[in-house]
């Protein structure tokens, strides 16, 4: 599995992958609290389906990509999260139809 995600990811150790893979788990905690606490804050905890979808499209999922290249700064993997969003961004637009 290792191996296969570092020739997926495109790096040169399977320390690499461990690092890549902390990034993504401190992304995925700190968007988590970080929601729970914006949630909780504006009433949203307590609102409709629908409208949580939205906020979540919106404003969580861009708030985590940006979260994503923090961490991936911290952690010294700054070039490859910032890829990485690129192509997440790159793929979302051509889910929505939008050239650019």
């Amino acid at each position: 599995m290792w191996k296969k995600l570092q020739a997926r990811w495109n790096v040169n150790s399977s320390w690499d992958v461990l690092v890549i893979l902390l990034v993504f788990a401190c992304t995925g905690f700190s968007v988590m609290y970080l929601k729970r606490f914006l949630f909780s804050m504006t009433g949203l905890d307590a609102a409709e389906g629908w409208l949580r979808w939205t906020v979540n499209i919106l404003i969580i999922l861009p708030l985590y990509q940006m979260i994503l290249i923090g961490w991936g700064w911290v952690f010294g993997k700054y070039d490859f999260f910032l890829r990485f969003v690129n192509r997440m961004i790159a793929q979302l637009r051509k889910l929505v139809g939008i050239r650019g």
